[in-house]
């Protein structure tokens, strides 16, 4: 009949060049071969704010791990936050650090005589909870 079947193809003699928009789906994809070379920068990434003061914005399209050392008591920003986004920073400075509204601290105090761990989770648009804790 004429009919293309997976026994009549040679193993890899489909590739990418031949895939149209749209005909790969979550359907189509075997389990455990998305890699961690496969992820996007917002997932691998380390953003070093260097000195902040003022204000600073956390871009969560970016990067995943943000550092930053306040000079002053210091805004913080989220820009292009995601429901389940989880993200990392990590903040040094004896200054007070404060975060959008939404957001809730629901473990931890910061310390500016230390490094601080801060990890932000998206929880739905506008809605941010957030954990401090210090390097030992």
């Amino acid at each position: 009949n004429g009919a293309v079947t997976n026994a009549k193809m040679a193993a890899n003699s489909v590739d990418s060049d031949q895939y149209i928009d749209g005909s790969i789906d979550t359907v189509h994809l075997s389990d455990d071969v998305i890699t961690y070379a496969k992820l996007g920068t917002e997932f691998t990434s380390t953003e070093p704010l260097g000195s902040v003061s003022t204000s600073a914005t956390l871009n969560f399209a970016t990067d995943q791990v943000f550092t930053a050392t306040m000079t002053a008591d210091t805004d913080f920003v989220f820009s292009n936050a995601n429901i389940g986004m989880t993200k990392d920073l990590i903040l040094t400075g004896d200054f007070e650090p404060s975060f959008p509204v939404g957001t809730k601290q629901i473990a931890g105090t910061y310390d500016g005589t230390v490094s601080n761990f801060i990890q932000i989770v998206a929880v739905a648009n506008g809605d941010y909870w957030l954990s401090v804790s210090q390097a030992q």
